[in-house]
């Protein structure tokens, strides 16, 4: 290992507090591997945590650089052992279900990554959940776990904008704060919750709003539903909307889901990316419409042409904040409308809905009620 990237980790270790712990690149491979970090208490609640790789597992040669690193190449036992302090909260153990950056998660590792969660939650030995991500897809995977989860205990979803290897990296202390909202009574029966920079997001309304800042996730229309401060978790409401065990999502017989595309609507845009996506298999497509969900003459051409076919259209929009209506056009042309869901989690939702039905009238009473 080159003298500059040893040299980084010490900073970053010296800086955090962390002295004494090195970070040693031992998951290079996906393989799973379970490790134990026993609690110094033995009445402390069992936190699982679940490791997919991301900027949490960062690393590069430079101790400045917050770009342009490596995601995915610290391993779970390296991630427990740079926050010894959770020690004092739970009784910690990992498994490496992935290591990749988040772009590149796909539905064959969610579904792996549900199932696994499932049966450690079926578990009276595990009191709850931490999932290591990257943040690029985060709000995806933390809704689809939303949906699918069938228990009430704790899920935690928690990233970082910085590597590793980075100054002031800001995983160690999001990961300490994750395992200590998954230890809380009081996350029960929330729904999948994310967490990073202090602050608690509902799966259903968190997004990621900026590049590169620290505070990038928000819930710009509903708020957060809680924060860490002074080194306790306070929560001041939770999601309305069904979750979880109120789901009738169930994943447990799937080995694939349904494909779902999301096309983008543009000045001057045309018909033939619709002709391509239900030419390439898609079952449902997802319109970040303009506005409110708007299309311009040639995309409506290719999206009632795609209906007519037996492929379910979805209005969603790219403005980012704001629910689409649903108008009487959308009836006669058979088109669901995403409520608040914005394009990406509205392709979450509608793969799992295609797995119930194909009918745009129940479909949309899902979108009205997830």
């Amino acid at each position: 290992m080159k003298l500059k990237k040893n040299l980084g980790i010490t900073i970053l270790s010296a800086a955090l507090l962390f002295s004494g712990i090195g970070l040693s690149a031992d998951a290079t491979t996906n393989n799973a591997k379970t490790v134990v970090n026993h609690s110094e208490k033995k009445d402390l609640p069992n936190i699982k945590i679940l490791a997919t790789g991301g900027t949490i597992a960062g690393s590069s040669d430079s101790d400045t650089a917050t770009t342009g690193y490596k995601a995915g190449a610290l391993g779970v036992e390296t991630l427990i052992k740079a926050v010894p302090q959770m020690k004092k909260l739970a009784d910690v153990s990992g498994e490496q279900i992935a290591n990749i950056g988040s772009e590149n998660m796909d539905n064959s590792t969610l579904l792996k990554l549900a199932k696994r969660i499932n049966t450690l939650l079926a578990s009276k030995d595990v009191d709850g959940i931490v999932v290591t991500h990257g943040t690029d897809t985060l709000e995806e995977t933390a809704y689809f776990l939303n949906l699918v989860v069938k228990s009430e205990k704790p899920v935690v979803i928690v990233g970082s904008m910085r590597p590793a290897t980075a100054i002031s990296a800001d995983g160690p202390l999001n990961l300490y704060n994750a395992v200590e909202i998954a230890s809380s009574k009081e996350a029960k029966n929330k729904g999948v919750l994310v967490t990073l920079n202090d602050r608690i997001g509902a799966a259903r309304y968190i997004t990621k709003t900026n590049t590169t800042a620290t505070d990038t996730f928000k819930s710009p229309e509903q708020g957060y539903v809680g924060e860490v401060a002074g080194g306790k978790v306070f929560f001041y409401n939770e999601p309305i909307r069904k979750h979880t065990t109120k789901s009738i999502f169930n994943v447990s017989k799937l080995d694939k889901l349904p494909q779902v595309d999301i096309l983008y609507t543009y000045q001057n845009d045309n018909r033939y990316l619709y002709d391509a996506a239900v030419k390439a298999g898609a079952k449902g497509i997802v319109v970040a419409g303009s506005g409110n969900g708007s299309m311009s003459d040639a995309a409506l051409s290719g999206a009632k042409d795609a209906v007519k076919k037996g492929v379910i259209i979805t209005r969603s929009s790219r403005a980012g904040n704001g629910t689409v209506t649903h108008e009487a056009s959308d009836d006669k042309d058979k088109f669901i409308t995403s409520d608040s869901l914005n394009p990406q989690k509205a392709r979450i939702l509608l793969m799992l809905a295609l797995t119930k039905t194909k009918d745009p009238k129940k479909i949309q009473e899902y979108f009205n009620e997830y």
